[in-house]
């Protein structure tokens, strides 16, 4: 579940102000939030519960958390989206499907989010035109109409205006609409009810029932899916990308305090931050970031070398896809390439990603994935 969401501070005057600010922007970084996120930048990638802690525990967890799904967030979207501005990007596609002509498409995200990297990814695979606002993970204005306090966010109208949360919803609700001629918008979304739970630590959370399905009709369901089997693989490696390939992100940007600082450089740099801000953000956020990345490397009961988890699980993905398919979709990427490549992009420019190029057999499959987003 994602991180429970935190009031935002109130301004104070002064460096140190600022310093405080900045220092939340660490705790505001947790992968639970991006992942539907919680509009965290940093910690973003890593989704994960956590032990109760108190105090200054508490703190730092939130850091953690925060800014490990952040690492992954900040790469995603560095060299494969160019946006014409740092607030607001439309990108298009055609020709369109039908169903989607009429689609107005409203992104709020923190870049560097994995979760956010996903939604994109879908979009842009599927011709989508779509604005992207980008969100200040500090003081979270612009998603200030909003009582979900996490991102990615899409409003979306099809006739009229609905707001789309998490990011395998949004995927998985739009994707069905693009292929369903008998439901809106609202009426699909309606099949995704959020539901209330509570975690070992006694913290409500939202999650969302059925969001790895599409709700299709048998006769589309056979034209999507020809064989039972393929629908099962789709949603499982969908799962698995949100239930563990995400926790691996930040353990490994975060591995050593050079890695945090450039990550965070990184982060910064990509990130809707103040000058002020961004000073402390980069520099407290590592420092906090790397102590945090070792929490999660032990609540997920990684290994010492935690590389050697990254490059496991990318193999295994690759096993997965197999030597005779292009992609786990056949000849075209499914729900669940995209999914991959969407979080694992975000380490893209760090180190952990280039040791993963190099250690692992993902790159063809990855390069393949680029080139087919960027045809898009």
């Amino acid at each position: 579940p994602p991180c429970p969401e935190r009031p935002p501070a109130p301004r104070r005057a002064g460096k140190m102000a600022a310093a405080g600010r900045a220092w939340r922007v660490a705790t505001l970084l947790s992968p639970w939030r991006l992942r539907a996120p919680r509009r965290a930048y940093g910690a973003a990638a890593a989704a994960g519960g956590g032990g109760a802690v108190g105090g200054g525990g508490r703190l730092l967890l939130g850091a953690a958390f925060a800014l490990g799904g952040g690492a992954g967030l900040y790469l995603a979207a560095r060299h494969r989206l160019r946006e014409h501005s740092a607030a607001e990007v439309t990108r298009r596609r055609a020709p369109l499907p039908p169903a989607a002509g009429s689609l107005q498409l409203t992104l709020y995200q923190y870049k560097t989010c994995p979760f956010c990297s996903k939604v994109r990814a879908f979009l842009d695979y599927h011709g989508l035109p779509y604005k992207i606002v980008e969100v200040n993970p500090i003081m979270r204005k612009e998603i200030k109409f909003s009582t979900y306090r996490k991102v990615p966010i899409l409003l979306a109208n099809a006739g009229s205006p609905l707001q789309l949360n998490d990011s395998s919803v949004i995927i998985s609700a739009i994707k069905t609409y693009l292929i369903s001629k008998r439901n809106t918008l609202e009426e699909i979304v309606s099949f995704y009810p959020p539901m209330k739970t509570v975690t070992e630590q006694g913290k409500e959370v939202f999650e969302y029932g059925n969001k790895y399905w599409l709700m299709l009709d048998e006769k589309e369901t056979k034209r999507v899916y020809p064989v039972k089997e393929v629908r099962v693989e789709e949603m499982k490696w969908r799962k698995w990308a949100d239930d563990w390939l995400v926790h691996l992100i930040s353990p490994n940007v975060y591995r050593t305090p050079r890695e945090a600082l450039a990550s965070f450089d990184y982060i910064v740099r990509e990130g809707k931050f103040g000058t002020v801000e961004g000073f402390f953000a980069k520099y407290m956020g590592a420092v906090a970031m790397f102590f945090i990345s070792k929490r999660l490397k032990k609540r997920h009961h990684l290994q010492d070398n935690v590389r050697e988890d990254l490059y496991e699980a990318v193999n295994e993905w690759v096993k997965a896809v197999g030597k005779h398919r292009l992609f786990m979709g056949g000849n075209q990427p499914n729900l669940a390439d995209l999914a991959v490549y969407g979080v694992l992009r975000v380490m893209e420019g760090l180190e952990a990603f280039d040791d993963m190029m190099v250690h692992t057999k993902i790159q063809p499959w990855y390069q393949r994935m680029e080139e087919v987003i960027q045809k898009a």
